[in-house]
């Protein structure tokens, strides 16, 4: 019973990105792009709950296409509600995949890593003791995948607060890019061209974002440098 939830997860992810990987592209958006923005000024209240659970499955589910919802969010509602939509969709998406593999195969790995000993057992504690740094860091560092980062801290016994505040706030900065990108997509589908996802990865843009993944480290340095 406790493989169930995590055997739905990978179910739903192998068929939805046989299936669904075409649809959930670029060139899918561009050619939808103005019954999308018809759509959204009409009912727009609608199109934002619907943007939003969308992303959520995506998300929730470990789909295909987690960036192309987030530009999409930045080319439907703009930089600032984009944004909005962008990290309180994925939140909710990483707290459903978390709750999954928690309730499954989580509690009792935590439980089991609780009484083990040795370097696992101290490793562990060290985690704990620094739970909010350890989680900051995963969603800052850009090398970490997002399922990963959803994934790991379930397996390990962290916190459902302490996971949805750190998941929250640490993908802002990447949100912002991505949504960023998003807003000036009229224009590059105009071109004929497509989005440049590398952008992230421009010193301007991924130096903050590594400042930021640093000071979250500081609280571990100080706590190890206190304990030698």
């Amino acid at each position: 019973m406790k493989y169930i939830p995590l055997l739905i997860i990978a179910v739903v992810a192998i068929v939805g990105g046989f299936y669904f990987a075409d649809y959930l592209s670029f060139e899918t958006l561009a050619q939808h792009r103005y019954s999308l923005l018809a759509f959204k000024e009409t009912y727009f209240g609608v199109a934002a709950l619907l943007f939003v659970f969308v992303y959520f499955v995506i998300v929730a589910f470990s789909l295909p296409g987690a960036g192309v919802a987030s530009i999409t969010g930045g080319f439907l509602f703009g930089l600032g509600f984009g944004t909005v939509l962008n990290v309180v969709a994925a939140t909710l998406g990483a707290c459903a995949i978390f709750l999954a593999v928690r309730t499954g195969v989580g509690r009792s790995l935590a439980a089991k890593v609780d009484t083990s000993q040795g370097k696992l057992a101290n490793m562990m504690a060290r985690m704990r003791d620094n739970e909010i740094s350890v989680l900051f860091l995963l969603r800052l560092v850009p090398v970490v995948p997002f399922f990963v980062a959803n994934v790991l801290p379930a397996l390990v016994g962290v916190g459902l607060r302490n996971f949805a505040f750190t998941t929250f706030l640490g993908i802002i900065p990447g949100g912002l890019v991505y949504t960023w990108i998003g807003v000036g997509l009229g224009d590059v589908f105009d071109r004929g061209a497509s989005p440049d996802l590398g952008l992230i990865w421009s010193p301007h843009i991924l130096g903050p974002i590594l400042g930021l993944a640093i000071l979250a480290a500081v609280p571990m340095l100080i706590g190890k440098k206190g304990q030698s």
